[in-house]
């Protein structure tokens, strides 16, 4: 009986938690499907008022917003992409004892070190601009490429494979980069995916590192873009004359961008959320 009562006591907390992630997404849906009355009134809750789809015609067919969607879709991809590339290489020698890699508990902890003490915002600002990375794709990319927190997941995940496996490979004369990739990636599938969402979604929701490293708005990513027009209410990255502006609501525009900007991360998340729980439970414990 107290097992029943505790069932659904939690059952009845995760439902409230999950109302309350899933109903603001909900009221902006409801927000940017409503006519501009309807949400200049505060009328809208959960449910288009005036259901129309001007807000999402006013959004797609703006370039400035498409390019902007399209410059974030390709920091994701690349930031990724690389950010992953170099957190495998270096989480594959890192997780050899001492025995095998010597200096490996030195080059652990300096990248630990990097974890606890960072440079700060300056100096990092400095190194991007003498690196001549200033209004490049580059500058949202490289200076956070190696995630510690994701490189020391990894690395447990690869300390728990079996070291038979790769005993064998090595006795058939195979190299670290044909175990690593034909071997260790394929079995840290679960690993591999969770830590790609988590990177996915750093670079998709970053918006500051858009405001300070490039001075061209036209050069925004999408989370720069929107926090532009939301935060700052500054309408002319949308490329919209004086006129135009006054005949749009700029809360059902602003929903619409939202709402779009959230969609690609809602879309991709239910693919690898299979792998979710897995790569985090098995990639935190260390044998």
């Amino acid at each position: 009986m107290p097992y029943k009562v505790f069932s659904y006591c939690n059952y009845a907390c995760l439902f409230i938690l999950s109302a309350l992630c899933v109903l603001p997404l909900i009221h902006v849906l409801a927000i940017s499907l409503s006519s501009s009355a309807a949400a200049t009134g505060n009328i809208v809750t959960f449910w288009p008022v005036h259901f129309t789809f001007e807000a999402y015609t006013e959004t797609l067919g703006n370039s400035n917003f498409l390019h902007a969607l399209w410059i974030g879709i390709k920091r994701v991809v690349l930031g990724t992409s690389l950010s992953m590339l170099l957190v495998v290489l270096a989480a594959y020698p890192l997780s050899k004892e001492e025995t095998r890699f010597q200096g490996r508990t030195f080059y652990a902890w300096l990248f630990v070190f990097t974890m606890l003490f960072h440079a700060g915002l300056i100096p990092t600002y400095l190194v991007v601009k003498g690196t001549g990375l200033m209004n490049t794709i580059w500058a949202l990319v490289l200076p956070g490429a190696v995630s510690i927190w994701n490189l020391i997941l990894m690395l447990n995940f690869f300390r728990a494979i079996p070291k038979e496996l790769e005993e064998a490979a090595l006795m058939d004369g195979a190299s670290h980069l044909r175990i690593l990739f034909t071997i260790y990636l394929p079995i840290s599938m679960p690993a591999v995916a969770t830590l790609s969402l988590f990177a996915m979604v750093t670079h998709w929701n970053a918006w500051f590192d858009g405001m300070i490293y490039l001075s061209n708005a036209s050069d925004y990513p999408i989370s720069t873009f929107l926090r532009s027009i939301i935060v700052s209410e500054n309408f002319s990255v949308l490329g919209l004359t004086e006129d135009e502006i006054k005949n749009i609501s700029p809360r059902t525009v602003k929903a619409s961008q939202v709402f779009i900007g959230a969609l690609p991360i809602l879309l991709v998340y239910p693919f690898l959320q299979r792998y979710f729980v897995k790569g985090v439970i098995l990639g935190s414990v260390k044998e």
